[in-house]
């Protein structure tokens, strides 16, 4: 599994446990609920910057989204 499967894993599972939706996420990060989705199925590549904003936003350490 690449880092790329790793952080959608890893987005995927702690979002469910913060019980938010994508949109819900994506509102609190400042990025499209699209961008958001496309980073659960692994489609895209998020940079450095927005894994810092979805894990502010998440309230964990990025390193949470991609171990």
């Amino acid at each position: 599994m690449d880092l790329k499967d790793t952080m959608a894993v890893n987005l995927r599972r702690v979002r469910h446990q913060k019980k938010l939706t994508q949109e819900e996420l994506a509102d609190r990060a400042g990025l499209s609920t699209r961008y958001v989705g496309a980073i659960e199925r692994a489609d895209v590549s998020a940079s450095v910057t927005v894994l810092g904003k979805i894990a502010d936003a998440l309230e964990v350490k990025p390193s949470v989204l991609i171990s």
